[in-house]
């Protein structure tokens, strides 16, 4: 496989994107605990990451988002960052812990303060809030009283969102109630890399239901708290998955894989119920569905939008005994440092198949972006970092969605990932997908190459 970092080509210039109307919303994104850092400050608690990253092994290098970003005590300065790229939006979490610190009981005003001045400030420049209940940072009593595999959890999640719009519904107009439950669920629960590094695949599996059930139930608490209307979503990360041969057995393991990360999510919440052959697969291997009357009446509520995530397409064969199928790696792709496949076409035929198989809302792509070893790139007179390889990234899989949008796909924002250099995760701070670069020893920030692209893009976009 190639190790070869991004495309080879020249920089992009500015395409036109033809399809992407002016109206076209172009944002960031980030998310609480990666960037917020001040882990113990004003009250907030522990979640399930700090608990993770604290334990010795879980990530690399030992790193935590103890201090991150620092972005809770430069908030000022990361809101200028963002208006001086022009963007129109930008999304980000709600911290849980730093709200509802333990996951129950009454608001941290210290912590309902903080996004209160983030909301402010981003409406004060003209930038439109987006804001995710939740985005992995469970709090870690609520870990400790079973977590998402327990179903008590979606409860709770409908608590938190009842607060959190009780007090910034009034400015922000679009909620995300999720980010990625195949990661919270599968990542979490099963393969045990992401907090809280459980192995256990039923557990997995009952996570999975009660995460959705949990968007049904804070959706329904969205819409019955907020004085004004507000626009409700979801965000999955479904990869767009090819056969790797056309024998029954390739077949197969492409209908697993399709079921495990796109229909065992999309089908519940836009269809009302979860696809046969994913729910008889799973009973065969002891992790049924803990469905209850009701439930998939509350996960399927009405969407306003829903939200993807795209960061590569997986082509797969058949696996071992476990069913798992197994990925095969297309070596005349080129990687980002992930090493993750770069392949834009995957991201159209992803946009095109989920508004051929749902009745889908509104679409928008609410994370794409590339980690590349930023060290490896030279600087211009004004210091930025000259990162190519990621504004060719940029540039082709927005060629992607424009080209999705020339086949009819109603998909109307996005959002790049990231805005800063993050924890990101498991890799802790070594892979880099901001377009701002951040030194975690200073906490100077300095604009790369790739977010002066999307600066003039997106200006090109709505003047032409």
């Amino acid at each position: 496989m190639s190790t070869e970092q991004g495309p080879t080509r020249p920089d992009p210039g500015l395409p036109d994107f033809p399809g992407l109307p002016a109206d076209f919303l172009w944002g960031a994104a980030t998310s609480a605990y990666q960037i917020e850092g001040a882990a113990a400050v004003d009250g907030r608690t522990p979640s399930i990451w700090d608990t993770f990253s604290h334990t010795p092994g879980a990530v690399d290098n030992g790193d935590h988002g103890d201090v991150a970003c620092d972005h809770y005590h430069r908030l000022p300065e990361d809101l200028d960052l963002l208006s001086g790229l022009g963007l129109d939006a930008y999304r980000f979490s709600l911290s849980w812990p730093r709200i509802q610190p333990g996951g129950r009981g009454p608001a941290n005003a210290k912590g309902l303060d903080f996004y209160d001045r983030l909301v402010d400030g981003l409406l004060e420049r003209g930038i439109a809030p987006w804001a995710t209940l939740y985005h992995w940072d469970l709090p870690q009593e609520l870990e400790d009283a079973g977590g998402w595999p327990h179903r008590d959890t979606a409860y709770r999640l409908a608590d938190f969102a009842e607060i959190a719009v009780g007090r910034l519904g009034d400015r922000v107009h679009h909620w995300i109630t999720l980010n990625e439950p195949f990661c919270s669920a599968m990542l979490g629960y099963h393969v045990g890399c992401h907090a809280p590094g459980r192995k256990d695949f039923p557990a997995a599996v009952r996570a999975v239901h009660h995460l959705l059930l949990g968007h049904g139930l804070a959706t329904q608490r969205i819409r019955a708290t907020v004085e004004r209307p507000a626009e409700v979503g979801i965000t999955f990360n479904p990869a767009q998955v090819y056969a790797a041969g056309d024998s029954p057995e390739h077949l197969d393991a492409a209908r697993r894989a399709d079921g495990m990360g796109r229909r065992l999510y999309l089908d519940p919440v836009l269809l009302g119920r979860y696809p046969k052959d994913v729910s008889e697969d799973l009973e065969r291997r002891g992790a049924p569905l803990p469905v209850r009357d009701g439930d998939l009446e509350v996960i399927a509520q009405p969407l306003d939008f829903l939200g993807i995530n795209y960061y590569f397409s997986d082509t797969v064969a058949p696996g071992g005994e476990d069913e798992e199928p197994r990925r095969v790696p297309q070596p005349e792709l080129p990687l980002t440092a992930m090493p993750w496949e770069i392949y834009p076409q995957g991201m159209t035929d992803l946009l095109i198949g989920i508004d051929r198989d749902y009745p889908t809302p509104p679409l928008y792509v609410t994370e794409n972006g590339a980690a590349f070893d930023d060290s490896a790139f030279g600087t211009d007179e004004d210091g930025r970092i000259q990162d190519s390889p990621r504004t060719a990234y940029f540039a082709d899989h927005l060629a992607a969605v424009a080209r999705a949008r020339l086949e009819g796909v109603d998909v109307r924002g996005y959002f790049a990932w990231s805005l800063l250099d993050n924890f990101e995760w498991a890799y802790g701070y070594d892979k880099r997908f901001g377009v701002v670069h951040v030194d975690f020893e200073t906490q100077r920030r300095t604009l790369k190459q790739s977010a002066v692209w999307l600066r003039e893009a997106a200006r090109n976009s709505r003047t032409r």
